[in-house]
Parts: structure tokens; sequence; C-alpha cells
């Protein structure tokens, strides 16, 4: 297993006395504390003395600590300051907008606004469809959410999650050329939500509903897809999904099963696993079993229901199993989580039939971690940077959206989503795949390439896109 830091460092300003080795007494006692070295850059002179930002890598923070403070102990050395590496990258925003044209002159001004734009603006109103023409709207997407299922933090608000929107605007833009724009909405009210996604939608041409808490996302997105006339996607459900069907065509491949023969059990029944067992059915699979905090999900089933759950529980669990999660895993095939740390336990995993698939997907702490399962399973995969197997939602979302703009696509549908899917599979070449390499890296750049070509050809051949708006971004 691959294990490296999670994203954690610290930058050090130390003053050091001009002597030799006085560098070299802090890298040591920066290592000997478990930190990883990063750069080393001299930002400064003070009498005898030289000032140096020293940036480290640790483990976790409480790492961090223990070199700052075997760093204070070094005699004749003086800490100026401590910094976390990832706050300072995110000092400012990660984002900011970009003019497309040049603005010089009194023409260009007179051109880009007015008098000149009055004439791009009545062009619209007589001839509405212009607008994806004449503005921003064929390339945009709004990231919506209200802030109440960030990530792995939860109900954080939609103040704290817009620096998870800032970066999902980010990687948008590197991989897909996509113009996003952050929207953290301030209310607690799913129809106060609907309406305030509906007033903003004219100046999109796709909504990607974010880190809204389950069971409203699924109301939020259904009745928006009835509003508008333009794709609504909630990637905490569908863009997960495909990730995790993609891996599990690869994962399928390796242990030599076929998907309509394999017994599934996906633990977690929010936005994430109810769409992952849509996906799955829809693929083939049948004999699936959910749950979560109440255990097995089946028909009739009363307790930490939903209509949702309901609808589930009509499509899993055909032989009526009820019980733990220890119950359903005797002789599954495959387990995918997608709840939270500590969910399943080892003795529950070594039920799991031959050669088990395991994806432990809850950040940033997994239902049960890897190097403990590692012995009694041939394919682990998680949603971590820090392992291998990696299924990322970054794999998906900017593809998926390249290749819906590019057909110009009404919606996005069940079809789309399996070839997102197939195409996300299809870039691990058959030489490559093995059990620690089932799903592409997030930074293959042919992954969005090939995502939005597969999903553009899903569209037009289902008959929501069309090949006469096709912009070939990629080509």
């Amino acid at each position: 297993m691959l294990k490296t830091n999670s994203g954690y460092g610290v930058v050090l300003r130390v003053e050091l006395p001009k002597r030799p080795g006085m560098l070299g007494k802090v890298l040591s006692v920066i290592g000997r504390a478990g930190g990883s070295m990063g750069a080393i850059d001299i930002v400064g002179f003070k009498g005898g003395c030289v000032i140096r930002d020293i940036e480290a890598s640790v483990a976790d923070l409480d790492t961090a600590k223990l070199i700052v403070a075997a760093v204070r102990r070094i005699k004749d050395i003086t800490v100026l300051n401590v910094a976390d590496r990832t706050l300072l990258i995110h000092q400012g925003g990660k984002i900011g907008l970009k003019s497309r044209v040049p603005l010089k002159t009194r023409e260009d001004l007179a051109i880009v606004y007015t008098p000149g734009v009055a004439r791009v603006a009545m062009a619209i109103y007589e001839q509405p469809e212009r607008v994806y023409e004449l503005t921003m709207k064929k390339n945009s997407v709004a990231l919506i959410t209200d802030g109440t299922a960030v990530l792995g933090l939860g109900d954080i608000g939609p103040a704290a999650a817009l620096p998870v929107m800032e970066g999902k605007a980010l990687l948008f833009k590197e991989f897909a050329g996509i113009d996003a724009f952050p929207l953290c909405v301030k209310t607690r009210k799913m129809e106060r939500l609907i309406k305030v996604v509906k007033c903003i939608a004219p100046g999109f041409g796709a909504i990607s509903l974010e880190t809204i808490s389950s069971p409203h996302c699924f109301e939020v997105e259904r009745r928006l897809k009835q509003m508008l006339d333009i794709p609504v996607f909630h990637d905490n459900q569908h863009g997960t999904a495909a990730v995790v069907l993609a891996g599990l065509i690869n994962a399928l491949k390796v242990v030599g099963k076929r998907m309509e023969d394999i017994r599934i059990v996906v633990c977690g029944l929010g936005a994430a696993g109810i769409a992952t067992i849509k996906l799955l059915y829809h693929t083939g699979a049948r004999q699936i079993i959910g749950c979560d905090r109440a255990g097995i999900l089946f028909r009739g089933r009363r307790k930490n229901m939903n209509p949702f759950k309901k609808e589930i529980a009509g499509l899993t669990n055909p032989e009526g199993i009820r019980g733990g999660i220890g119950h359903a895993l005797k002789g599954a095939d495959v387990f995918i989580g997608v709840s939270e740390a500590k969910a399943v336990d080892v003795a529950d995993i070594r039920k799991m039939a031959g050669d088990a698939i395991v994806f432990v997907l809850a950040n940033p702490v997994p239902e049960i971690m890897p190097e403990e399962i590692e012995p009694y399973v041939r394919i682990i995969a998680t949603g971590r940077p820090d392992y291998e197997n990696q299924m990322s939602d970054i794999l998906c979302f900017p593809g998926l959206f390249r290749g819906v703009f590019d057909c110009r696509a009404r919606e996005i549908n069940q079809e789309m989503m399996v070839a997102a899917a197939g195409a996300i599979a299809s870039c691990v070449v058959p030489e490559e795949l093995m059990e620690q390499n089932i799903v592409p890296s997030v930074f293959n750049r042919r992954v969005p390439e090939t995502v939005a070509h597969a999903v553009a050809e899903a569209a037009i051949r289902t008959g929501v896109g069309t090949r006469e708006h096709q912009y070939a971004m990629f080509d």
C-alpha cells in the first residue's frame, strides 16, 4: 500500500546564526520528528543571522506540532513564524475572473460595453437561442450548495463550504476548460433553495448541485430537472456512482467475475449510496443489499426510512435478508462503503467470498483502514490520494460536463453516466490493469477527453444532444 501525507504541511520561518551546520541541525531535528523536507528558501538577513523559510510535509497536525516544538528547543535558533501550508495556498481564494477580450482603447470599451453591447443584447432578445453563441452560457456551470453536507465535514454552512466550491471550480477549469461559479446559498429551506437556483439559471449552461444533505438533495434535483431547460446534475450522487461503476468494471476483469453474477453490499444510503445502487442495477447487477445505521434495507422496513430508501428497497435484497452489516457481507463479492469511519470491522470483511473487492470511500477516514483488511481481500480502493486506486469524482465531472456542453445536451441521463463510467474504465489499458490499478490517475489528461467524447455520443444516441452544436474542444 502506498502511504504518504494527505496534504498536511508547515512552513517554519527561522532565524539561524551564519555558522556551518546550523541548517543541517534544523533539518535533522525535523526529520527525526517525522517531517519530510520540502522547499528551503532564504528570505532575509538580520545581523549575523540568516532568515529561512523551511517547508515540511507531515502525516497529520499532531506531527506538525511535534516538529515545531522540537525546532524551538534547538539552541541559538529562533522560530519567527509558523504557517499551515494549506491555509497559505488558500489565502485570497483559489480562483478569479479573467477577461477574454482586450480592453485598451475607447473603441474596445464601446464594443464590449455601451453602446455596442446593446446590439448583442437585442440580438438575444430577438433570437433567445443566440445566448449560447454570444455569451458565456455555453461553457459555464453554476456550483450550487447550501453547505449542509460538505465532504466529510457535514453541515458546516455555506460560508465554510466556499473553499470547497472554489476548489471544484478550479478543477473544472483545469481539466475541462469550463468556467464554474461557486454559489453558496444561505438558506435552510428546500423551497427557497429551489427558487434561488431557478432564478439564476438563465445565466448558466448547466447546474451542478453540490454538498446538499440527503434526502433533500433528491427532491431538489428532481424538481429543478422539471423546471429548467438546462442539465441539472448532483455530483455527490451521480459522479460518485459513475466512478464506482468504472472501478467495478475493471475490478471484475481482474478477478474474473461478471456483474450479473456477483453479490454487492452498499453501506450508506445517502446521496452517493442510493445513486450507486440505481446505476449498478441499471447495468445488470441484481444481487444488491443496502445497509445504513438501521441495518439491512428490506421491503417493509419502517425504521430510518424515507421515500427514496423505500424505492431502493424494491430493487434490492431479493432474499429478504435482515440484520446488520455482518449478515449482509456473508458470501458477498463486493463491498462498497459510502458511509462513515469504522462502519465495518475485519471480522465482517473476512465473511466475504474469495477474491473480494472492497471500496471504502468515506473521507477523510474510510469505513475500515486498508492495512487492516489487505491480507483478506483481492482489491481495495479508497477515496484518498495516499492509497492506490483512488476513486475520485474528479475522474468524472470535468469530462462529463465537457461532453454535455459539446453537444448541448438538454439533460444528463443514465446512459450518459454509464458511458462516462465505461470511458473512465477504458483509460486503464489492459497491460496496466491489475489489483493496484483499476482506475486511472486523476492527473491522466486522457480521462476528461475520453469521457467527454463518450458522454456526447451517448447524449446524441439517446436524443438529448445534437451533433450540430459539437465544439470538439479536445480535437
